[in-house]
């Protein structure tokens, strides 16, 4: 991968205050890429921007609430006001959840739809017509829940596998026209959201299940997410376990549901045993 590819190019990345999304926007504006910010914390990203990129005028900060389409107009309006085009859209925005089916409000599995899916689907509804224009990549931050279901994650793998059948259908469309659409699936990453994942209730987990040092680092991530784009991938699934977990899904659906509810039943705290 070539790290000048990137230079000047005007990438927009939702979510970006913190994990993959900050490590993202920190990589990409080492490489020289114009960025602009979003996140719902205008404070946070304040704070980040200087560690973006050492040249203030390529470091633009919106403040955006994806599931506001609004918003993500203001977004996208924002960008090409400050630098006149779009290269790249990142749709990373995203939240989590942990409780059984049969014990979630439903409001739970309507936010996690509204900031997942729909922030995707905003975002790039208004970016599309930039990009087209360029060329130019659109991504979506899903998941290996978007393969192969997560139990207990009832609306975040159903957001997920929302978002990668809107986008590839997005790919479809613009197949002509050099529309470059990744599906990005990262594993199990080390990040916050578990710690800020829903309840059963709407009220936030807290408290992350997982061994957070022993996952992959979101810089990591990060160059994974760089080399696709250099690549013009049309998917990407990382770690081992991940790509293991989607070949068993597509071969034998039946073992994979076992070793799945095995596994995730092994968590701290389980919902379910």
């Amino acid at each position: 991968m070539r790290p000048e590819y990137f230079r000047d190019k005007v990438v927009i990345i939702t979510g970006a205050s913190s994990g993959i999304g900050l490590a993202s926007a920190r990589l990409l504006g080492s490489y020289g890429a114009k960025m602009v910010i979003a996140a719902r914390s205008i404070g946070t990203l304040y704070q980040v921007a200087p560690t973006i990129s050492t040249d203030p005028s390529k470091v633009l900060c919106v403040q955006t609430d994806v599931s506001v389409e609004e918003e993500c107009k203001a977004l996208i309006d924002a960008a090409v006001e400050r630098f006149g085009r779009i290269d790249i859209l990142v749709n990373n925005a995203g939240i989590s959840m942990r409780a059984m089916f049969k014990d979630l409000d439903l409001k739970v599995i309507k936010r996690l739809m509204d900031v997942n899916f729909w922030g995707t689907v905003y975002c790039t509804k208004y970016a599309l017509p930039h990009l087209l224009k360029t060329k130019g990549s659109v991504v979506g931050v899903i998941s290996v829940a978007g393969y192969t279901a997560l139990p207990a994650r009832t609306g975040y793998s159903s957001s997920k596998y929302a978002i990668r059948g809107f986008l590839d259908t997005i790919r479809i469309e613009h197949m002509h026209e050099g529309l470059h659409v990744l599906v990005f699936a990262p594993g199990y990453t080390s990040s916050n959201v578990r710690n800020a994942a829903l309840t059963a209730d709407g009220s936030a987990q807290g408290e992350t299940p997982l061994a957070e040092d022993k996952l992959m680092s979101a810089e990591r991530v990060a160059k994974y997410m760089a080399k696709a784009l250099y690549k013009r991938k049309k998917t990407m699934v990382l770690t081992t376990l991940g790509k293991a977990s989607v070949v068993a899904h597509n071969i034998a659906p039946n073992f994979m549901d076992w070793v799945t509810y095995k596994y995730i039943s092994r968590e701290a705290d389980s919902p379910f045993k």
